[in-house]
């Protein structure tokens, strides 16, 4: 069989392999010598080299792929030409030189900086002058620049070997053979590039598993590390625009003016005999606007509705950036997302974070979501932050039949995640558990009925009633009463399973969906921050009296506040504060958002909506509460000016923490 296979394509594998080999003999030097993996568990090293020869053998594919194609293309021909062997020959030569350099120069970065080679890198680049003396000084460059010549010598004398090897084909095969070992060819190497049999294929953030950053920095392969982290080499932090804002956070937060520092320690003198359960739920695309607890024309949501009432809700609630990947991020790291490129979750600087779901020390740690967590490389932000979190995702659970693109949907989601945590309050294990839903997102998939569910049709709301409440359609309307039956359901399993009373249900919306301008929060539509605008609230009977705290809120307060009434002992290193603290009082929302289609920040505070473009600085002071989009600047001169200040010391805080907030010291 092995016979039959035409030469072009075992000289194409051959390659491919040989290649893999050479990327992986670096994989074995940077083990043995830089990465100090000493005290690490079998388990995890296990993980990391299986990790770790999938981003090879990507590389390795990735990099031969343009000489494949150009081989399958001209099939036979290819070894009829010399030109043919000189190009092969060239291209393989060139490609193991800069692997070389990349592998060499990524030795060198990590020894410095333990950290595997990214764009950041780049800035060495400013001064060549100093950055080529320390290389000097530091390694011995010329003795490395005659082991790369003699590498290249040899690496020219074993491709002409290869090419020469394989010309000798003798006999030839149909062009409809052909047409199957060029589709299959293809096809394979392409497998190998997406390397993965779930929805996403294999992303950077997949090395960010273990808690240990040693680990997930031997994991990843700093070439193609270095061309995803590329995009975001300009992301960095304007330290004298840092330096001027931090008095102004620093008096905000409460925190020291004399040194910079963001840690607030926060103890309890009393704890609760039995720890209470967290359960937090990201309602995907709910706003205030489409609930009609907040004046929606139609009842959308009559579960939320009367949960509201029993609960501590925060009616002026705001999401930083209007993205689920966004806000889970914020969410979970208590910074901000504010990257203009995308988001914060898909840039792999922005990792490596001090967070409060990881001081959750004596709890199970989960996180469920319908689909795969390498969606916007979420995983790494969880996995690589949070010791002994366990992930729940499509391919996890015990019945699972895929509803869309998001994966199952909330209604199984909910019960397979019930049944989770039902095992842990039967062991009486605490737990604090994340969960993300996905059916109220396009394409709204629902099912025909469900127990009580049954989907609205479109004959059953006049037009006149679906244009005053904002929805754009009724299949729309119909994945949000989905998501509000799936969450009156899941409160009733916890009841069934025993661990209601004892848990703290969070709920918040990661966003608002897309909805019409209506009358009923016309000016945040004008303002482009509706979409930011989302319920927030806390169940909790036996922890909290039901109240409704009209401080402005924002998405990074959650931990902060959820941790504090579970009475944990913890330091908090982010921007967000805990809204259930009396004493805190000076609270703002800050936003992230587009005007214009211009980045821009905007600040709420109270009634004033204020907001800034970062080129062009253009200015805007609203009061929401009047109608009419009157600019106030004029007329409110020192809180235009306070809310400046504060605007530019939040958005320069979240920059310098993105950078300066890692858990382990470098």
């Amino acid at each position: 069989m092995f016979k039959k296979i035409p030469n072009y394509i075992k000289y194409i594998f051959t390659n491919v392999f040989i290649l893999f080999v050479f990327i992986f003999i670096f994989r074995i030097i940077f083990f043995t010598s830089f990465a100090q993996l000493e005290n690490v568990s079998s388990a995890e090293l296990k993980t990391a080299f299986w990790l770790g020869l999938r981003f090879d053998l990507k590389l390795a594919i990735l990099s031969f792929f343009p000489l494949s194609i150009f081989v399958l293309i001209t099939n036979y021909s290819f070894f009829k030409y010399h030109i043919y062997q000189k190009i092969a020959t060239i291209y393989s030569l060139i490609i193991y030189l800069i692997l070389t350099l990349f592998f060499l120069f990524d030795f060198g970065y990590y020894d410095y900086l333990s950290i595997r080679l990214d764009a950041s890198s780049l800035r060495f680049l400013s001064n060549l002058k100093i950055s080529g003396q320390v290389l000097l000084e530091s390694y011995p460059v010329y003795k490395g620049l005659l082991g790369v010549l003699l590498l290249c010598y040899i690496i020219f004398k074993i491709a002409k070997q290869i090419y020469l090897y394989f010309n000798n084909q003798k006999t030839f095969i149909s062009n409809k053979i052909k047409s199957f070992y060029f589709i299959t060819t293809f096809l394979l190497l392409s497998f190998g590039i997406y390397s993965s049999i779930v929805h996403y294929p294999l992303r950077w953030s997949e090395a960010f598993f273990s808690k240990n950053n040693a680990v997930n920095q031997f994991t990843l392969n700093p070439v193609l590390y270095f061309f995803d982290s590329f995009a975001y080499r300009s992301e960095g932090v304007n330290m004298d625009e840092f330096k001027k804002y931090y008095p102004v956070i620093a008096d905000h937060l409460g925190l020291p003016k004399d040194r910079v520092s963001f840690e607030r320690k926060v103890t309890f003198d009393t704890k609760y005999t039995k720890k209470p359960n967290v359960v937090i739920v990201m309602m995907e695309s709910v706003g205030v606007k489409p609930m009609s607890f907040y004046g929606n024309a139609i009842q959308s949501t009559p579960i939320l509705d009367s949960l509201i009432i029993k609960s501590v809700s925060f009616p002026n609630f705001y999401v930083h950036k209007s993205g689920t990947a966004a806000s889970v991020f914020a969410s979970v790291t208590g910074l901000p997302d504010i990257e203009s490129v995308r988001t914060a979750s898909r840039n792999p600087l922005l990792q490596d974070q001090r967070i409060l779901f990881d001081q959750f020390t004596e709890y199970e740690k989960l996180y469920f979501l319908g689909g795969s967590a390498n969606w916007a490389n979420i995983r790494s932000i969880f996995q690589s932050n949070i010791k002994g979190l366990k992930i729940f995702e499509e391919g996890s659970y015990e019945t699972e039949k895929r509803a869309d693109v998001w994966g199952i949907d909330d209604y199984e989601l909910f019960k397979e995640t019930n049944k989770e945590l039902e095992k842990l309050a039967k062991q009486n294990k605490p737990f604090v558990a994340y969960i993300q839903t996905a059916s109220n997102h396009m394409p709204f998939t629902v099912p025909n009925k469900k127990e009580s569910y049954k989907p609205l049709k479109d004959s059953e709301i006049s037009k006149q009633l679906l244009a005053k409440s904002g929805f754009k359609s009724v299949a729309q309307l119909n994945a949000l009463r989905y998501l509000d039956f799936n969450i009156g359901r899941f409160l009733k399993r916890t009841k069934e399973s025993g661990y209601y009373e004892n848990t703290i249900f969070v709920f918040f919306g990661d966003h608002n969906t897309a909805m019409t301008r209506t009358a009923l929060y016309e000016k945040e539509h004008d303002l482009n921050i509706q979409l930011q605008h989302v319920p927030f609230l806390i169940h909790a009977p036996k922890f909290i009296k039901p109240t409704i705290i009209k401080k402005n809120g924002k998405l990074i307060d959650l931990f902060p506040t959820v941790i504090s009434l579970a009475k944990i002992n913890h330091n908090n290193y982010t921007l967000g504060n805990n809204l259930l603290d009396t004493a805190y009082t000076k609270t703002a929302s800050f936003v992230y958002l587009s005007i214009k289609g211009e980045p821009a920040v905007g600040l709420l505070k109270d009634s004033l909506y204020y907001s800034k473009t970062r080129v062009t600085k253009t200015r805007g002071l609203y009061n929401l509460n009047k109608k009419g989009l009157t600019d106030l600047q004029e007329q409110y001169p020192k809180q235009l000016k306070e809310m400046d200040s504060l605007l530019e010391a939040y958005y320069t805080a979240t920059k310098y923490l993105y950078f300066n907030n890692k858990k382990l010291s470098k």
